[in-house]
């Protein structure tokens, strides 16, 4: 009963700052921003690893933005396959003498850094391999701009994506140290010259499961979270921040998942130990979008890498929660993703068995374990019609019946399977944290000009 209220409390958050995100969103970006010199320089870091497939298409998006001044700076991060080839050859890069590289943040030394003066805003790093965390850093060294945002190599920007972030940012500056972007599942989309041309469903279960997931997450949940700035993760798939505030936390973490989760809350630890006025927002209408697992064995290692990070980052900060001197995040954020997220598969198991165990026993009528289960399905299927209610006042980017109707559908169907799915994998990601496992896993990219193609190892 506890969660729901907070589950549907902010939702309310969310739907209470509806009118002002529609706003944002119906913004001319062309007219205004777009051109304009009084926009902050930003510099991409896109960490690449294994991502020979998508690279390409991802950085020739990155290049044509609608955005005054940034850099695109890719990190391959020691790739066993041909990501720095394609890169090379696709762009004429040549190693740079003197890449003016930085020590602002502990990372391994790169090996070479690439560049062609016919693209002047691209650079390419080459590494050892050394995670994800460690590619930042190394990024962040190299970047010339006050600005940073990561992007992950198998994601797609919006053209205008930059602008709506710049946006939010000059709302604020002084205050505003990072803004996460919205980011939605491209499975199933048209897409054409590194741009969704026609936003459709996935036509595939698994990628279908994650479309109603990340709707719920960011749209019901992100925006009423960011909004009494609560927010404790900006996905490491889409996110801007200040660099000389990430620098003074020390930059990303390495040696576990959970970089994009743990960079928020050391953000937030700092802000609030030196009592600074400060904000960590989000941008709906700032969308990014990424291919999502389309695969069981693909999506459980995901997911099982999701709850170590989850896990080690509630264990490294336990000292926040239910402290006064961390506000919102130590009283509420913290509190809510211990008790919520990271214990909550174990809830459910022992709260099921316990009333299993009462009908066996004759303790408990068989009609309170439909009533209880019925009353955990319904407030679910509403937290995700909210999601779409939200999508549907704001965005409209489901232009067909029949998308609305497979929404629907699937808000309901997650429920028999896919929800306890999700329970088991996050008990699996914390037995591997346990038995200190730390692989990554296996993931899977497919041509973004060949969507019917089956999906390659990465």
């Amino acid at each position: 009963m506890t969660v729901n209220i907070i589950y549907f409390s902010i939702m309310g958050f969310s739907f209470r700052n509806i009118l002002t995100i529609y706003r944002r969103a119906a913004f001319s970006k062309f007219n205004t921003l777009s051109g304009s010199e009084l926009v902050p320089s930003i510099s991409l870091l896109v960490p690449a690893y294994n991502e020979e497939v998508t690279v390409i298409e991802n950085v020739k998006c990155l290049l044509t933005l609608n955005y005054p001044t940034y850099e695109v700076i890719v990190i391959n991060d020691g790739s066993s396959d041909d990501t720095l080839g394609v890169l090379i050859r696709e762009f004429g890069l040549t190693p740079l003498p003197n890449p003016g590289m930085r020590n602002a943040i502990d990372c391994q030394p790169v090996r070479a850094v690439y560049h062609n003066p016919q693209y002047p805003h691209l650079f390419v790093i080459d590494k050892p391999n050394g995670g994800k965390a460690d590619s930042l850093n190394a990024g962040i060294n190299l970047s010339h701009y006050p600005l940073i945002s990561s992007i992950d190599a198998d994601s797609l920007l919006e053209k205008d994506a930059l602008i709506r972030m710049a946006r939010m940012y000059m709302e604020n500056p002084e205050e505003t140290v990072a803004i996460g972007g919205d980011v939605r599942i491209a499975n199933g989309c048209v897409i054409e010259n590194g741009a969704v041309k026609e936003v459709s469903l996935p036509r595939k279960m698994w990628p279908m499961f994650q479309s109603i997931e990340y709707l719920k997450a960011f749209l019901g949940g992100r925006i009423g979270w960011s909004s009494i700035n609560g927010l404790i993760i900006v996905s490491g798939a889409f996110g801007l921040f200040r660099k000389d505030y990430v620098i003074a936390v020390g930059g990303y973490r390495g040696g576990y998942p959970g970089e994009d989760m743990n960079i928020i809350i050391k953000l937030h630890r700092y802000m609030l130990e030196n009592k600074l006025k400060y904000r960590i927002a989000f941008c709906p209408e700032a969308v990014c979008w990424t291919q999502a697992p389309d695969t069981y064995r693909i999506l459980s290692n995901q997911r099982k890498r999701w709850g170590r990070g989850n896990l080690k980052n509630m264990i490294e900060n336990y000292d926040m929660a239910f402290n006064p001197k961390y506000k919102v995040m130590g009283l509420l954020t913290m509190p809510y993703n211990i008790i919520f997220e990271a214990l909550n598969p174990y809830f459910k198991i022992t709260g099921l068995l316990a009333l299993i165990g009462y009908t066996l026993l004759d303790m408990t009528h068989w009609r309170i374990l439909a009533a209880f289960w019925l009353i955990n399905f319904l407030s679910g299927f509403l937290l995700s019609i909210g999601a779409l209610l939200l999508e549907e006042l704001a965005f409209k980017r489901f232009k067909k019946l029949s998308d609305l109707v497979k929404v629907i559908a699937f808000s309901a169907l997650k429920f028999f399977g896919y929800a306890q799915l999700g329970g088991l994998w996050r008990i699996q990601g914390h037995i591997q944290y346990m038995r200190n496992n730390n692989s990554w896993g296996t993931m899977t990219r497919q041509s973004w000009s060949e969507k019917s193609d089956p999906a390659k190892t990465a």
